[in-house]
Order: structure tokens, then C-alpha cells, then sequence
């Protein structure tokens, strides 16, 4: 098997260091890996694998022999790049929401739908952060019953706006602690001791592009027709790193806990935590810096014929994105799609 040369488009960011530590994690055998960034972070020095590389400044040239682009710059930049780096035979998988909803694009989630991977015509696109814990979850108890309903509510860590939005929470709570003025910046609310039913903008229905983006792509990723009706609420919560969902789900026939229980315990990429009694189930403290989807009180709907109410919390800088960028790298190179 052929060895691809890989660059690290947004080297410098908080997903693209992630991207450059899961790389090494994932042991990805690459023949040369580079460095790319924007003007103002290019000449960075980074480490890796006992040496040390040079940042450089993105430019369309910069693309010539590379394979394989794992991109996490902002949809713009991704937009920018992307014909650049197809016209040179490459392919990109892109962390922006730039391409997720294009038909031509597939939308993966590596072990969740990896045939997708075979549909790409030169650019692969990472889910939202928020659906990309969901499909692990997902996946495994669609492939027991079909879902006829969907209601997801996700408590999303400051860490999913990037660093300023994790400053910004330091930084409010300190001055919130001092009993000092603060001018919030990121958020629309002041974010210290607070919980913000609002991530990104409204849409005319009335819901925001982030719950828009977990109701069109789980529908994407799991192939689930207009007939499976799925709600989401997106929540911004004064936590560093680790999102958490609420998830309803009803079947089309009976599913018991107990059943669901029994596949997540076997699924890929999941841990489950569920003794409440003892008071174990997970929280983001469990999944901050690790790479399982944990999930926990698991249990009966009550207000769902064939309904199953579950809890599930994962880093979202990981599975939400570089784990599953690097993930959906190693499986173009198992499956030779480069």
C-alpha cells in the first residue's frame, strides 16, 4: 500500500493541533506531512514525531504532491482551497461546514457509513459536531429497529466557537466573580454562570442553523427519509470542552432498554456508563480529552409509544472533529480511495 503525503490545512487552531496529535495517536502512515496556516500564523514552529516543522502560509501551489488535505480553517478558507487542491489530485476532508450538504459530497462519520467514502469526487466532509457524537450512537440501534422519531437537545461546550469563545468564559467568570462590568464579545448572552439557547443564527422556521445542521445531517448520514421526524434544541453551557446531548428516540417496534444497553456496550467508539443507582453516568468531565462516545441513563420514554430516552456526552474537539477527520483519513487509505 502506497504511502500518501498528508498537510494540515488550520495547523495552528485549537482542531488542527488536535488533528496533528491524533495523527500521531492513529499511528496514519504517511510518506511527508506539511504545515499549512494563514499569513499571520505561518513561520510557527510545530513538533512532531521527534521533529520539528515550519509553518507555511496556505497558497494554492503549497497543494502540489500532497494526497490527502485534513482541513480544519474555516469554511471560507475551505472554499478557497478546495478546487486547488481536487485540480491537483488530491483529496480533501474538511472539518467547515462548507460542503456538508452538498449531494455530491459525502457527509461521514468513519464506521458509521464508511461506503459513502466511495462516492467522493475529490473533497469529504466532517458533520457538525454536535451530529458527530449522535451517529456513533445512532447507528448501532438503527440497524435494530427503524427510528420514526427524533428529539435531540444538546448542552454545547464554548470550546465548539474556538479559542476566543474559551477565553471569553474564563474571562467572564472572572470578572463575574469580582462583581466587575464584562462586554461579551462571543455569545449573545453573557456566558458565566449562564446556559444560551442560542448556537449560530435563527432561521425563518424558527429553529438556528446549529439545530438545523443535527435535524439535515443525521438525515444525510443515515439515509432516513422525510418520514422520520427529528427536532433539535441547541444549548451554548459555560463549560471548557465536552458536549452533551439529550436524545428521544421511538421505533417502529418495541426496542427495550435493556436491548439498547446490550448493542452500545458492542458498538464501536462507545463506552457506556449506566448505574445510576451508584450514581454513574457520564458527564463532560469523563469525556474531556478522551476519545469514546459515553452514554448513560439509558431508559424507557414515557411519553413515546416504542420510545428510548438515553444521555450522551464526548469531547467535542475529538469525535465532534479532529478524531473523526483523522478517522475518515485512515479509512481513504485502508479503502486506497486517494
Amino acid at each position: 500500500m502506497r504511502k500518501p503525503n498528508i498537510a494540515i490545512l488550520g495547523a495552528t487552531g485549537v482542531v488542527g493541533r488536535e488533528i496533528t496529535r491524533v495523527v500521531d495517536e492513529l499511528k496514519i502512515d504517511f510518506n511527508e506531512i506539511k504545515f499549512l496556516s494563514s499569513a499571520k500564523s505561518a513561520g510557527t514552529e510545530i513538533e512532531f514525531q521527534g521533529k520539528r516543522y515550519i509553518v507555511e502560509e496556505a497558497k494554492p501551489e503549497s497543494f502540489d504532491g500532497v494526497n490527502i488535505v485534513l482541513a480544519s480553517a474555516g469554511a471560507s478558507t475551505s472554499k478557497k482551497f478546495a478546487p486547488e487542491i481536487v485540480k491537483r489530485g488530491g483529496v480533501l476532508i474538511d472539518n467547515s461546514s462548507a460542503f456538508r450538504m452538498e449531494n455530491d459530497v459525502p457527509l461521514v462519520i468513519a464506521y458509521v457509513n464508511d461506503e459513502d467514502l466511495k462516492k467522493h469526487r475529490g473533497i469529504i466532509a466532517n458533520p457538525n459536531c454536535s451530529t458527530s457524537q449522535l451517529m456513533l450512537v445512532l447507528k448501532p440501534l438503527l440497524d435494530k429497529a427503524k427510528i420514526t422519531r427524533l428529539i435531540v437537545s444538546t448542552y454545547q461546550s464554548v470550546s465548539g466557537a474556538g479559542l476566543a469563545a474559551i477565553n471569553e468564559l474564563t474571562e467572564n467568570t472572572r470578572a463575574a466573580l469580582a462583581n466587575e462590568e464584562f462586554e461579551n464579545k462571543c455569545f449573545k448572552k453573557p456566558i458565566a454562570f449562564n446556559v444560551i439557547p442560542q448556537i449560530d443564527v435563527f432561521c425563518e422556521n424558527g429553529y438556528t442553523k446549529e439545530e438545523m445542521k443535527v435535524v439535515n445531517e443525521t438525515r444525510k448520514i443515515l439515509h432516513l427519509g422525510e418520514d422520520t421526524r427529528i427536532s433539535c434544541t441547541a444549548v451554548r453551557v459555560p463549560v471548557y470542552r465536552g458536549h452533551s446531548e439529550a436524545v428521544d428516540i421511538e421505533f417502529d417496534k418495541e426496542v427495550t432498554p435493556e436491548e439498547v444497553r446490550e448493542l452500545l456496550e458492542n458498538s464501536f467508539g462507545v463506552e457506556v456508563i449506566d448505574n445510576p443507582e451508584n450514581y454513574e453516568y457520564p458527564t463532560t468531565c469523563d469525556a474531556a480529552g478522551v476519545n469514546p462516545v459515553f452514554v448513560g441513563r439509558i431508559r424507557k420514554n414515557l411519553a413515546f409509544d416504542n420510545g428510548v430516552s438515553l444521555w450522551c456526552v464526548a469531547d467535542n474537539l475529538l469525535i465532534g472533529a479532529a478524531l473523526n477527520t483523522v478517522r475518515i483519513c485512515q479509512k481513504v487509505i485502508e479503502m486506497n480511495l486517494y
